[in-house]
């Protein structure tokens, strides 16, 4: 089979696409046939080795942690799954990856496919989905009548946050380029601010949010603006850099790390195919362009979520 591999940290030009043994399901695995798997920022930080001491990888390492596809093959152990079954997951972040035309997954992470989009497309949900859920009503705690601020809603995390905000019942100030406004506004955020155009902190002066969720690489004075956004008690829950403690404020800070959560995996596609969120891709590309799919991230060229067909 196909795969796109690399053998050491580096640059791009260590992303191979080659020739590889297909693998075998072990105890408690699946095998799966791949439809389509995810690109994420942090694959280009983990290839780069920047993360090595957080992501230890086994080299040749196949990235892509998000995959959608067909069971091929069920593993010893493993129950209420067979072949043919159409599942999605978030796989382990340091085992290998879905890059390639099957992958192994832990049984444990699966859940049934979204039935309202195509399989391919439905790869683009796992990490993101649950990054954006876990934020905000594990760590923030986000309840109905609230008002939040998502910056960076411009990507796949800000996508879903926005819409489950909204189900949610808060009110949604989302900070974005002019070319997401269009389809925040169509999941419902209440307030776009053109981060190009103007600063969060000057469009917004004087008001004071229950939830302030980080999604941008921000400075450590930005990091201060923020949390200075954030009412008595509040929450900022960041993605990236993360938040200065206010003693005497009573604000939570936390940085999120996303888990693989099969069972609120499933509540997402649930929501899927209720209508009730919307799964975006921006684009669909073959496998083996995955190397140039890191350069476009790099240069800041990628809009929105890209998924890699095998």
């Amino acid at each position: 089979m196909k795969a796109v591999r690399y053998h050491s940290h580096g640059g791009t030009d260590v992303l191979t696409y080659e020739d590889v043994d297909r693998p075998v399901a072990g105890a408690g695995e699946v095998l799966v046939r791949v439809a389509g798997s995810a690109f994420n920022p942090v694959d280009v930080a983990i290839r780069a080795g920047y993360l090595r001491d957080v992501f230890p990888l086994s080299f040749p390492h196949t990235p892509n942690f998000d995959v959608a596809g067909t069971i091929a093959e069920v593993g010893e152990g493993v129950s209420g799954w067979t072949a043919g079954d159409a599942v999605l997951a978030f796989l382990p972040m340091t085992a290998p990856g879905a890059a390639a035309d099957y992958a192994v997954a832990p049984a444990a992470a699966l859940a049934a496919a979204p039935r309202t989009v195509e399989l391919a497309d439905a790869a683009a949900l796992p990490s993101a989905g649950l990054t954006a859920w876990q934020s905000l009503f594990e760590h923030a705690g986000l309840t109905s009548g609230q008002r939040v601020v998502v910056n960076g809603a411009g990507g796949a995390v800000g996508g879903y946050a926005v819409q489950l905000a909204k189900r949610a019942g808060a009110e949604v100030t989302a900070t974005a380029s002019a070319r997401s406004r269009d389809r925040l506004l169509s999941y419902g955020a209440d307030r776009i601010v053109d981060h190009t155009a103007t600063s969060l902190t000057d469009a917004v002066a004087g008001e004071r949010f229950d939830v302030v969720l980080n999604l941008a690489p921000i400075t450590p004075e930005q990091g201060v603006e923020l949390v200075g956004l954030v009412t008595d008690g509040g929450a900022f829950v960041s993605t990236t850099t993360p938040g200065p403690e206010q003693p005497g404020r009573g604000i939570r800070t936390v940085r999120v790390f996303a888990r693989s959560d099969a069972a609120q995996l499933a509540q997402l596609v649930a929501r899927v195919d209720a209508g009730e969120l919307r799964i975006d891709v921006a684009q669909r590309r073959p496998l083996r362009e995955l190397a140039t799919v890191h350069d476009e991230s790099q240069a800041g060229r990628l809009a929105g979520k890209t998924v890699l067909i095998p």
